[in-house]
């Protein structure tokens, strides 16, 4: 398969170096081809504004989501936003790795997201979900935390860790943009322990070598809700 990683973590030597490193050398080794965004070593520009656009259809009031269609149109985005646009269509198997810091991604990945995944290129008013633009492609999030497992349940302090704290992202911006979410690798508390470290790299290896097998996350396709957004009688 054709691979992207999508890295965001200021220091090299850290964790989610240490794993980003070993997706990249384990997935080689099995065959695929890999490319990686290493967002900090890019110093990627996080903030979306009208320099994302090497010409504006209305030099007067920025309407981000309106340029970005426009841009989607004419391809005028900066060079940038397109590099990281040909590599989604470049990919067949997206791999996130960051920090999970306040609940979300870091920053520069959010920033990532607003200016990458654009209108026009990633969704319109009726092709969004299950019919968005990167449709037939799979995306992975692998994170570690600050916080032990045991508070990320349910009742846990921290809030269930897929419906409260990773659904916004596998949901509201994977799915979205019509890629298949599949399970998240998460490595909780790594910077306490180096055996956990060691076991969580030995586990993350075994599940390199079997990325077609990963289970997706289910979501209903856009026909599974009526015209008011709501979730039809017969699927609840």
């Amino acid at each position: 398969m054709n691979i992207l990683i999508v890295y965001a973590h200021p220091e090299p030597k850290s964790f989610n170096g240490a794993l980003k490193d070993l997706a990249v050398s384990e997935l080689t080794s099995l065959g695929h081809q890999v490319k990686v965004s290493d967002l900090y070593a890019m110093n990627f520009k996080a903030v979306a504004d009208q320099d994302d656009f090497q010409s504006l259809q209305n030099e007067e009031f920025l309407k981000y989501a309106v340029e970005q269609k426009h841009a989607s149109k004419t391809g005028s985005f900066s060079p940038d936003i397109q590099a990281e646009q040909e590599k989604l269509l470049w990919a067949d198997f997206i791999i996130f790795q960051f920090p999970i810091w306040w609940y979300s991604v870091p920053a520069i990945l959010k920033g990532w997201f607003d200016r990458v995944f654009a209108s026009g290129f990633i969704y319109s008013r009726d092709n969004r979900y299950d019919t968005g633009g990167l449709k037939g492609r799979k995306a992975m999030l692998s994170a570690t935390t600050g916080s032990p497992k045991h508070a990320y349940t349910p009742y846990g302090m921290d809030g269930d860790i897929h419906e409260k704290i990773l659904y916004h992202i596998n949901h509201g911006m994977l799915y979205f943009a019509g890629l298949e979410p599949v399970e998240p690798f998460i490595a909780w508390t790594p910077s306490h322990l180096e055996e956990d470290r060691k076991q969580y790299l030995e586990e993350y290896k075994r599940l390199l070598c079997n990325l077609s097998e990963i289970p997706s996350i289910p979501y209903h396709p856009t026909s599974h809700y009526d015209e008011d957004h709501q979730l039809k009688k017969e699927y609840r």
